[in-house]
C-alpha cells in the first residue's frame, strides 16, 4: 500500500462548539449530491454513550470524544503534492466549519493517531460508560439529603444502579448511608 499524499488520508477538521453533529450530517447528506464521492470516503465524529442516574432513572447521553472536531478520510492532495481545491473548499465552505488542521495545507493525521482515534470508537461502541466514576475507600462529601456537608468513605459502587454505599460517621459510630452518584462529590486529596 503507498502512502502517497494524493492517496485517502485522515484529516482533522475543526468546528464551531456544538457544530459537530450539524456539520457531519450535512457533509454526509452532501457528499453524494456534489460530486464529492472521488474525493470524501468517510466521515468521523467519534462519540461514547454515557450513563447517569438522576433521580432514580437511568439516562443515557452521547459525548463527543473530541469536541469541536471531525475526522474526514479524504483525497485532499493531487499526485503534483498540490490542495485538491474542489473538495477543500467543499469542506471549508460547511456553516460551522473553523477549517481544516493546517490550515491552507491541511495536513494528515498519523497513522498511529487515526488507529487510536478508531480504537476509542470501537471500544466505546455498545457499551455505556458512567458519567462519573467512584473507587471504594474514596472519600466524598455529601451535597444532598440528611447527611448534606458531612463526608464519608465509599464502602462499595453499584454503576447499574448508580448507587453508592458510603460510611458517614454519626455521634462517632459509623453508618452505612445509600446514596446516589449525584448526591455526592469527590473531597479534595489532602497534601
Amino acid at each position: 500500500m503507498s502512502d502517497s499524499l494524493s492517496d485517502y488520508r485522515w484529516y482533522a477538521v475543526q468546528t464551531l462548539s456544538n457544530m459537530e453533529n450539524k456539520v457531519t450530517k450535512y457533509l454526509t447528506k452532501f457528499i453524494e449530491v456534489e460530486e464529492m464521492g472521488e474525493f470524501i470516503d468517510q466521515v468521523l465524529m467519534p462519540t461514547e454513550k454515557v450513563s447517569e442516574v438522576k433521580g432514580g432513572k437511568k439516562k443515557e447521553i452521547v459525548r463527543k470524544l473530541y469536541p469541536n472536531y471531525l475526522f474526514l478520510r479524504m483525497k485532499m492532495y493531487d499526485a503534483d503534492g498540490k490542495v485538491l481545491q474542489k473538495p477543500w473548499y467543499f469542506v471549508r465552505n460547511v456553516q460551522g466549519v473553523i477549517g481544516f488542521i493546517g490550515g491552507d495545507n491541511p495536513v494528515p493525521l498519523k497513522q498511529v493517531e487515526i488507529e487510536r482515534i478508531l480504537e476509542q470508537v470501537k471500544a466505546a461502541e455498545g457499551k455505556a460508560v458512567p458519567k462519573v466514576q467512584f473507587n471504594v475507600n474514596e472519600e466524598v462529601k455529601i451535597n444532598d439529603g440528611p447527611f448534606m456537608n458531612l463526608t464519608g468513605r465509599i464502602d462499595s459502587v453499584d454503576i447499574e444502579r448508580g448507587k453508592l454505599q458510603v460510611s458517614v460517621s454519626i455521634f462517632g459510630r459509623f453508618t452505612p448511608v445509600e446514596l446516589e452518584f449525584w448526591q455526592v462529590e469527590r473531597t479534595a486529596p489532602s497534601n
